[in-house]
């Protein structure tokens, strides 16, 4: 671990998943006084309260926790101010910001945002890169303002996506790039040479969030982008299809030929390698799927006790 930086009082502000390993990096090497999570929400059978992963972590490390429903109520904002910050680092965090929380920290607010900016601006950049078949992404360190994402730049660095990526393979990547990248843009902001950078008018992308009924597999469609739905809905909302009335979740997919001349949707062929199925154009095999209410099933698994010769999936 790098020596303890200058004192610098940082609070952050994150809710899912993606935000935890730049809270466990700002911990280990600055120390975080705050942080600011969205509200314990119902989730699961019986809809109990549930606490976000940023809160659990925070708690875990013994950092305090705030759980504003806005920061446009005035005791947010007073709650803030109260913690005299020099930056507060922001990694989707879910709420907006009004220009006077933005204005509160010395120093700013910093967001962690998980694409090359301007591309992919908004709340699902990781699925909206998968889906358009981009073979780069990565993080960008942006100074936050007013407008959405689009604040000049302070740090960027690009991955390339690979051929198998899921929107989780890809999370896991870029969380902890975000992780990495943040630190080293607090230690340049603190000895005076980080440069800022206005974002690009051009090639600007908005990724807006991501719905279940996006999910619903047509199989008229290319392969190719069936095979790159299939992908960015792993491992939320999950592709979807239906088979003989039931719905059937596909997981994993891989494009495997050319033409077939078969009505899409139709099952050419089932193996342990998988399950070929026509598309508007070319075929996909199918590796992993989940009939409702089962568990995730290998195809070679899915098959037995089930023949699926000259079955057709359909929409859901």
């Amino acid at each position: 671990m790098s020596a303890r930086l200058p004192p610098l009082r940082l609070g952050f502000a994150g809710t899912p998943e993606f935000a935890v390993p730049a809270l466990d990096a700002l911990i280990d090497r600055y120390g975080v006084c705050g942080v600011f999570t969205q509200p314990d929400r119902p989730a699961g059978r019986g809809q109990p309260l549930h606490a976000s992963p940023i809160k659990s972590r925070a708690l875990e490390r013994g950092v305090p926790v705030y759980q504003p429903p806005s920061f446009k109520l005035p005791e947010a904002l007073e709650l803030l101010r109260g913690l005299a910050l020099d930056a507060l680092v922001v990694a989707a965090y879910g709420l907006i910001l009004p220009p006077a929380a933005l204005a509160t920290p010395r120093l700013g607010c910093i967001n962690i945002h998980a694409s090359l900016l301007p591309r992919w601006r908004g709340a699902a950049p990781i699925q909206r890169a998968l889906l358009a078949g981009d073979r780069q992404t990565g993080v960008t360190i942006m100074r936050m303002e007013a407008g959405l994402d689009t604040g000049p730049m302070m740090r960027a660095r690009a991955i390339d996506i690979g051929a198998r990526d899921t929107s989780q393979s890809l999370h896991d990547r870029l969380a902890r790039l975000g992780a990495e990248l943040v630190c080293e843009t607090l230690e340049a902001l603190l000895e005076g040479t980080v440069h800022e950078e206005r974002q690009p008018d051009q090639g600007v992308t908005h990724a807006a969030k991501i719905t279940k009924v996006e999910a619903a597999i047509d199989w008229r469609q290319d392969a190719a982008q069936i095979g790159r739905q299939v992908r960015a809905f792993n491992p939320w909302p999950v592709a979807e299809t239906g088979l003989d009335g039931a719905r059937v979740r596909i997981w994993e997919a891989e494009v495997s030929g050319g033409d077939v001349g078969a009505p899409p949707g139709t099952v050419l062929g089932a193996t342990p390698d998988g399950i070929e199925v026509a598309c508007g154009r070319g075929s996909l095999r199918i590796l992993r799927l989940q009939l409702a209410g089962r568990k995730p099933l290998a195809a070679r698994e899915f098959i037995q006790g089930r023949p699926l010769a000259g079955a057709r999936f359909v929409p859901p």
